[in-house]
């Protein structure tokens, strides 16, 4: 065995193709045990800085509400989850994966309609939202007294409130039928003229003397009638 040969025996052989995958795969381990340690430490460090700010929250007991910032649904699960182990109620608005939020509110004071209706549509809600949403409801109250008073008016000039046929009509049609129901509503609607007399056909025009006179006229014509009948049945 020359130099050479004694040069090249003494050198390590390269790696097999099984041993060089096998390392390949034992990195690609490590590195995703580090990855999911440090998402697994990321999460923790969230859920503490969550319940930080749910108990401050609750300790204040002024604000009506905690507003987080859009975030993914990992880490909105973490929110709903330490809300609601403290008892307080939580509600999500805008679209997921785009900009889907968290608003924490006490069991006590939840969220309004009003706010409901704003958060849902995309809106922000806030103070000056709320006095503008509480101002448009006395407005429609106001409105809605206006139309109410219009139309007590309309039905004084037209007279007396009365049961209409299409009243009658829609509560009886399941009753007795659609078209009998339609035919009673006419027979009910009240004649207006039926038992109206002017108050001058209701005065006595005659005098003092002519009354007497008919007075007189009637007695002797009824006592006329009754002698005539006591004649009849002694004839008979």
């Amino acid at each position: 065995m020359d130099l050479l040969d004694s040069i090249l025996n003494s050198m390590q052989k390269p790696p097999t193709a099984s041993e060089a995958q096998k390392s390949a795969l034992k990195k690609q381990k490590e590195a995703l045990e580090r990855k999911q340690k440090d998402e697994k430490n990321r999460l923790k460090k969230f859920r503490q800085q969550v319940e930080e700010k749910i108990g401050e929250f609750i300790k204040d007991g002024n604000k009506p509400s905690l507003q987080f910032e859009p975030m993914e649904q990992t880490y909105r699960s973490i929110i709903r989850d330490v809300a609601e182990t403290a008892g307080l109620q939580i509600f999500s608005f805008g679209q997921d994966g785009i900009d889907r939020y968290s608003v924490v509110y006490t069991k006590e004071r939840g969220p309004s309609e009003d706010e409901l209706s704003v958060r849902r549509s995309g809106g922000v809600w806030s103070e000056d939202k709320a006095a503008e949403m509480a101002l448009q409801h006395i407005e429609m109250k106001k409105q809605a007294a206006l139309n109410i008073e219009e139309e007590r008016n309309r039905k004084r000039k037209h007279g007396k409130e009365q049961l209409s046929g299409t009243f009658y009509k829609q509560k009886y049609a399941h009753l007795i039928g659609e078209d009998a129901a339609l035919d009673a509503a006419h027979k009910t609607n009240m004649n207006k003229t039926y038992g109206e007399v002017p108050s001058e056909n209701k005065k006595d025009s005659r005098s003092i003397e002519q009354t007497m006179a008919d007075i007189r006229a009637k007695k002797l014509k009824k006592a006329e009638n009754k002698e005539a009948t006591e004649n009849n049945h002694q004839i008979d």
